[in-house]
């Protein structure tokens, strides 16, 4: 009887690969991303710390150059009262009517009398002759921005500066925030040749009534401008063009 044999296979198996031996090539690609990545992260860390800084004195350096200095508030304020005008007087010579615009029974003719700059004359109740002096005339000559107007009628109308605001001192400059500062200061008039007439505490201006006195200073250019100078404060806000100009809400 025939005996069963068992099939012979016609190939060997074939080996199967061993995963042990990738293991160490796998580690050190592990090690090695792990490297990068250890290494990447401090250098986020040193880029921020760097903008950090950075940003920080560029914050101080800004800071610096928004504080307003002591020149650029004297000059600023300079210019503000420069931009108030003098103290001025208006009068007119020639046959002067009596009008809302130039009254001519106000005491500033007589100011303008006693001190040698005109003469004048009445004419009727409504009407004053007034005739501009030669000493009057060279005084006028020798001030910076006199307005001379002459009329068809004759009468010439003349407006004289008596006395312009000086900055003295910028005291204080203190910052409230960038671009925002209060600037104490003392400023003062400085009073023309004229202007001295019109001196509110000169021997000139206290012969005048009480009455006189006050029109004078209310309308008529009359002001104590040989007093000590005056203490101000105002805050100034810096524009995008670096000007300085008074703040407002």
């Amino acid at each position: 009887m025939p005996t069963v044999m068992d099939p012979k296979l016609s190939e060997e198996p074939k080996p199967q690969p061993d995963s042990r031996a990738d293991e160490p090539e796998l580690f050190a690609a592990e090690v090695a991303m792990e490297g990068r990545s250890s290494g990447f992260m401090p250098m986020i860390f040193i880029f921020g710390l760097v903008l950090v800084v950075g940003g920080a004195i560029f914050y101080f350096i800004k800071g610096a150059r928004d504080v307003l200095s002591v020149p650029t508030a004297t000059a600023t304020i300079t210019k503000l009262l420069d931009a108030q005008g003098p103290a001025t007087i208006q009068f007119s010579t020639g046959s002067v009517d009596a009008n809302p615009n130039d009254r001519i029974s106000d005491p500033h003719y007589k100011l303008l009398a006693k001190a040698g700059i005109i003469i004048t004359k009445p004419k009727g109740d409504k009407t004053l002759i007034v005739n501009l002096t030669d000493s009057g005339e060279r005084l006028l000559s020798n001030i910076n921005g006199v307005e001379k107007t002459k009329k068809p009628d004759g009468v010439t109308t003349y407006r004289v500066p008596l006395a312009e605001r000086k900055v003295v001192e910028v005291t204080q400059v203190t910052m409230i925030k960038p671009h925002l500062a209060q600037v104490s200061y003392t400023w003062k008039w400085v009073p023309n040749r004229l202007g001295q007439e019109f001196d509110a505490s000169g021997s000139s201006v206290k012969s005048f009534t009480t009455w006189d006195r006050s029109t004078l200073i209310k309308n008529y250019g009359v002001d104590f401008y040989s007093q000590a100078p005056t203490k101000a404060s105002i805050v100034l806000m810096e524009k995008k063009d670096g000007v300085w100009t008074p703040y407002t809400d």
